[in-house]
């Protein structure tokens, strides 16, 4: 066998006496894809900023090409092939796309000048080494979260990097976008190229990975290629205990109509949607990318106006133009993006939970402290929210227990409805779980859940009946008997006639 392009031997990483990592090793050949899992916390991204230079190690060797690698600094390890691309793409939105892709690195002739000439013609032909046709002289401003990805990939080419990390890369993505993703890392694994993929995404690290490492707590707790691991056998790793993957049902009956939408249009691209959702059910609602699912909950949310249509909650017409309107009549939204829509990050976990009951807390316009302390406590106690006190602010949580903060708050204005976008994006495995059982007690007090997601097991495992969208209308309508993946992508990449006919 070649020797590895990348050796991490005992490496050990302490903060404030909290042991983050504990004698790991970690390992990559060149051309293959590694696949990087655990729960939140585990030492995933202590591990890569390590190997960024972004941390130092208390202890243990990196091991690059063959050579020892003492302290770096960030530039000098981007100099020497290792290219990181986080979670929170590095940017400039006002500059174009080549702008970006070379920024510090710019091209220029003799006289030191920048050649723009050069600069689009290389930023092309790396963009064409990716399959991507993007026009370069675009600002990033401009592009979809998905296009800004592939220009941070095409960044990383522009350094030379041998290995790349991909930090959660598909946390923001969903079905075609995806699909590009994955054949650009194959395209670049045929290229020669290392990738490490950090997911929680467990079907994606199959789809792609050739070999799987574990962390938990810190440590190693196996690593063994692909096709020595099942499902199950990854989850159990992962959390250090048998998870049952059948997702959890309910034994209750469904309760009254509360909420029903009769063809309802928006400027945006809903046209002429239709829905029914009683009284403990879930409603799966499931489509590619623009297919509408989020407009679907933005329009019922009153964040965008209907312009045809009516919306009633549990028999009342409902003309809201807010939603503000939407949450004091019963209807709340947890929205796909918690982090700049849902939560405001810079402010503690007590503000986040109690914002929107202030005023039942309130006498005479202040806040009265003891209240509001007790709310947040017997919410956290209720969702076993993670938290260092209720003044944590609510960035430093992980993702499943900021999701937990989203929730606590909508709860607490006791509603009839709960909208959840993509309720378990970036959320570790042990963490979905929770979420999963968590709706089914709010089944049981006969809470309604609308679920959009695009992961299809879990739209399966968990719905009551599904919705599948296609350009802004509902393509079809499924029971949990009846569904399956095939069917419902069969519906959501066909025509809406055809899939009614289908």
């Amino acid at each position: 066998m070649n020797e590895p392009i990348l050796e991490m031997r005992g490496i050990s990483k302490s903060f404030a006496g909290v042991q983050a990592l504990k004698n790991v090793s970690f390992r990559c050949q060149a051309g293959l894809v590694y696949g990087l899992v655990g729960e939140n916390g585990a030492g995933k991204s202590t591990l890569m900023k390590i190997l960024a230079g972004a941390y130092k190690a208390d202890a243990g060797e990196i091991i690059y090409k063959g050579m020892p690698r003492e302290t770096a600094s960030t530039g000098e390890i981007i100099d020497s092939g290792i290219s990181i691309i986080y979670q929170e793409l590095a940017l400039v939105p006002q500059m174009s796309v080549a702008e970006n892709i070379f920024l510090g690195r710019e091209p220029r002739n003799r006289l030191g000048i920048l050649d723009l000439g050069q600069l689009h013609a290389r930023s092309n032909e790396l963009l064409s080494r990716l399959g991507v046709a993007l026009d370069t002289r675009l600002s990033v401003s401009e592009l979809t979260i998905a296009q800004q990805q592939l220009v941070e990939i095409a960044k990383a080419l522009s350094q030379d990097a041998d290995l790349i990390v991909m930090d959660e890369p598909s946390a923001i993505l969903a079905g075609s976008e995806l699909d590009q993703l994955f054949d650009i890392i194959a395209a670049l694994k045929a290229q020669g190229v290392t990738i490490v993929y950090i997911s929680h995404r467990l079907e994606e690290v199959f789809r792609i990975a050739d070999e799987v490492t574990v962390l938990k707590d810190g440590e190693v707790v196996d690593s063994r290629p692909i096709s020595q691991l099942d499902r199950p056998t990854l989850v159990r790793l992962m959390v250090g205990r048998s998870l049952d993957e059948i997702f959890p049902q309910t034994d209750h009956e469904q309760g009254d109509l509360v909420l029903s939408a009769e063809d309802i249009e928006t400027d945006t691209i809903l046209d002429g949607v239709s829905l029914r959702l009683h009284a403990g059910e879930i409603l799966g609602i499931a489509g590619m990318v623009g297919s509408g699912r989020t407009e679907l909950a933005r329009a019922l949310f009153g964040a965008d106006p209907l312009t045809h249509g009516e919306v009633r909650l549990v028999g009342k017409s409902l003309q809201w133009k807010t939603p503000s309107q939407a949450i004091r009549a019963g209807l709340v939204l947890v929205p796909e993006d918690r982090k700049s829509q849902g939560l405001f990050t810079a402010l503690s976990v007590r503000i986040n939970i109690t914002i929107p009951i202030l005023s039942r807390l309130s006498r005479l316009g202040i806040v009265r402290r003891p209240a509001e302390e007790g709310v947040v406590i017997n919410a956290q106690q209720r969702l076993s929210i993670v938290m260092t006190s209720p003044e944590q602010e609510t960035q430093y949580l992980s993702g499943g227990n900021q999701q937990k903060v989203v929730l606590a708050k909508w709860l607490e204005t006791e509603p009839t409805v709960i909208i959840l976008d993509e309720p378990t994006r970036g959320v570790d495995v042990g963490a979905k779980f929770e979420i999963y059982k968590l709706m089914r007690q709010l089944n049981d007090r006969g809470i309604a859940i609308i679920m959009i997601s695009s992961e299809l097991p879990e739209i399966i495992g968990m719905s009551d009946r599904i919705l599948v969208m296609n350009d802004g209308r509902v393509a079809g309508e499924l029971s949990r008997e009846n569904a399956d993946e095939e069917r419902i992508i069969e519906l959501a990449t066909l025509g809406s006639a055809e899939a009614q006919l289908a």
